[in-house]
């Protein structure tokens, strides 16, 4: 990008100084990794009073629906419509706009399947919005299967 040849542990030993830099109580913020990247963000304790005094609205938070949606896409991946409103039961094509209208989504591409329905899947502003930076991150699903989870069944003890 730069034409410059510096060796990568000089980067990372320069990242590891500003961020034991900005950890000192000195600074309102410090540096996170989030999203594959780095980012300054404001520390816990002067959120609120930055926040007053930008004037910042908070994030708007996601409906269920959309938690949902998002959540089967950020799973399933890629993933197209109908197999979303299969697992939701419901009409989804409201919320599929919005998620790709707050760029929490984008289109993969094309499904191999009859009329080339459109694939799903999550982008890097949903790694940033959730503070993660791979999709490893994400909570396992409890396999619902396991032993601990049967219903009914009782165990004896001798």
């Amino acid at each position: 990008m730069f034409d410059a040849d510096i060796p990568e542990k000089d980067i990372d030993q320069a990242i590891e100084q500003n961020i034991a830099k900005y950890k000192d109580e000195a600074y309102s913020f410090q540096i996170e990794h989030v999203g594959g990247g780095y980012q300054f963000m404001t520390k816990p304790a002067y959120q609120t009073s930055i926040g007053i005094l930008l004037k910042q609205q908070s994030k708007k938070r996601l409906s269920n629906s959309a938690l949902e949606t998002l959540s089967i896409i950020a799973y399933k991946q890629p993933v197209i419509k109908s197999q979303i409103e299969q697992i939701r039961g419901v009409n989804c094509d409201y919320t599929i706009h919005k998620l790709l209208e707050k760029e929490l989504i984008e289109i993969k591409g094309k499904a191999d399947t009859i009329g080339r329905p459109i694939l799903y899947g999550t982008s890097p502003k949903f790694m940033e919005y959730f503070g993660i930076n791979d999709l490893n991150e994400l909570p396992t699903p409890k396999d619902f299967r396991s032993e601990d989870n049967i219903i009914g069944e009782e165990k004896f003890e001798e």
